[in-house]
């Protein structure tokens, strides 16, 4: 008995495994690979093997070796990260989880043997839980969604990355561009106030004139030394999410922002593009779904928790008779009488409708993101475009003309240098503008392809607030 038993749990089981998962040779990463690929056009690698890790230093040298682009940053940090590695160990992970729940419970074999007065019993067991063969089938079907749910994470977690090695890059050109220029007033002003103090020395000028210029010049030294401390942390955080360390520390970087796009994206269906091509809402959706075929498995096994079936054949040898063998079964299964499944159905009941809000608020969430992000693109841009085509050509055509009329008399030095420094805070804003822009458009990249809500405002700051025109009322 307990020879066909098992064989016929061998069979049930055979039956369930013909339909399980197996482990996939690149652990689930043809989705996130042909999901990055399609939205941010880069290449992924799960580094597993020293030739994989040979391939990987092989085109993130190749890579390094000529100055960056906003692209070719994205690109090395999606090869090299080692916490983007994790995220994808993190996937190995869930397959294994996957494999589990679609494989059957083995059976558990026993045997005992009591001896006592000349007499002996040896009995063996072969115990099967049925009710987990009946239930693979859902189950398996449960960890499929769950699974690919853990494969759009490790794509999330992709274009996380991306998103955040745009804002750095950004913020480390921009804050090199500063420092430029910055490097090239703080010079101007430094002769400008070595100037003011010859001219204090032979009385052409008052002290108050004198410590205009002076206090300009202060004033652009500590605006400078700001600047270079947010350009170096913004290169170390571009450096950090590169994974980039010893060696490949001395990457180049452009020395200015790119310039502005000739005309905006126009995007008249952003909320609908979010809504159909947000990550996160997939993973929402794919467990929202899991759950629903979670809450059906608990409402239909609700009364039936456990349920056992065993295989006995008994031998027992007794001095005062012939030996003689037993055959039978044993079931066993549990009685709803305090717990009717009421609690179990009513957890899995609540679980999904706490996903279902969640959900709904997340698509209310994504659509207010995406217009966000567009209203910010555009003005953005707007505000760039706005010191590009009106402020620096006039601010130009000024100092054009106070150089002219220095040139004649008509102006002092000093006219001439208050104008230099209102030029540099127009500069300065134009620089910021044009931070603010990119930093724009990698937000609205990221509220419609997925990644999250941007930053809140955190990387606006890789730029020092362009400062207020100085004073021209003493000349």
């Amino acid at each position: 008995m307990t020879r066909h038993f098992a064989r016929g749990l061998l069979v049930l089981a055979a039956l369930s495994v013909s339909g399980c998962a197996a482990f996939s040779p690149d652990a689930g990463m043809s989705a996130v690979s042909e999901l990055t690929s399609q939205t941010i056009n880069k290449d992924v690698a799960f580094v597993r093997t020293a030739d994989g890790a040979a391939a990987v230093d092989a085109r993130v040298h190749q890579l390094l070796a000529r100055a960056l682009s906003a692209e070719s940053a994205v690109q090395i940090a999606l090869l090299n990260n080692k916490g983007l590695q994790a995220a994808y160990n993190e996937l190995a992970l869930a397959e294994t989880d996957l494999v589990e729940q679609s494989l059957p419970s083995n059976p558990v074999f026993s045997i005992s043997r009591i001896t006592g007065n000349g007499a002996s019993e040896i009995e063996r067991q072969v115990v099967g839980d049925i009710l987990a063969l009946a239930t693979l089938p859902f189950r398996s079907d449960i960890a499929r969604d769950r699974f690919r749910g853990a494969q759009l994470r490790a794509a999330l977690a992709t274009l996380r990355l991306a998103a955040e090695v745009r804002r750095a890059y950004v913020g480390a050109v921009a804050g090199n561009e500063m420092v430029a220029l910055l490097t090239n007033a703080k010079a101007t002003a430094e002769s400008t106030a070595q100037l003011a103090v010859k001219l204090g020395e032979t009385g052409s000028i008052n002290k108050l004139d004198q410590a205009r210029e002076q206090v300009f010049y202060a004033e652009t030294t500590a605006d400078l030394a700001t600047a270079r401390q947010i350009a170096a942390s913004a290169r170390e955080r571009l450096a950090r999410l590169m994974g980039l360390w010893d060696g490949g520390l001395d990457f180049r970087l452009p020395n200015q922002l790119p310039p502005l796009p000739r005309r905006p994206q126009a995007l008249p269906s952003i909320e609908a593009d979010a809504v159909a091509h947000r990550i996160d809402l997939q993973i929402a959706r794919l467990e929202l779904n899991a759950l629903a075929k979670a809450l059906n498995l608990t409402e239909a096994t609700r009364f039936v928790t456990l349920l056992d079936l065993a295989g006995i054949s008994r031998r027992t040898r007794d001095p005062e008779g012939p030996p003689f063998r037993e055959r039978g079964f044993d079931v066993q299964f549990q009685i709803p009488i305090f717990d009717g499944g009421e609690v179990r159905v009513r957890q899995a009941v609540e679980t999904y409708n706490f996903a279902f809000n969640r959900l709904t608020e997340r698509a209310v969430n994504v659509r207010s993101e995406a217009r966000d992000a567009y209203r910010v693109y555009r003005s953005s841009y707007d505000i760039a475009s706005h010191y590009q085509r009106e402020i620096l050509p006039l601010r130009k055509i000024i100092t054009e003309e106070m150089q002219l009329r220095f040139s004649s008399m008509q102006v002092d030095i000093f006219a001439l240098l208050t104008e230099a420094r209102q030029r540099l805070a127009s500069l300065r804003g134009a620089i910021d503008a044009r931070q603010r822009f990119f930093l724009a458009q990698a937000d609205l990249q990221t509220a419609v392809n997925g990644g999250g809500a941007p930053s809140a405002g955190g990387d606006t700051s890789t730029t020092i607030a362009a400062a207020a025109p100085a004073d021209s009322g003493g000349h």
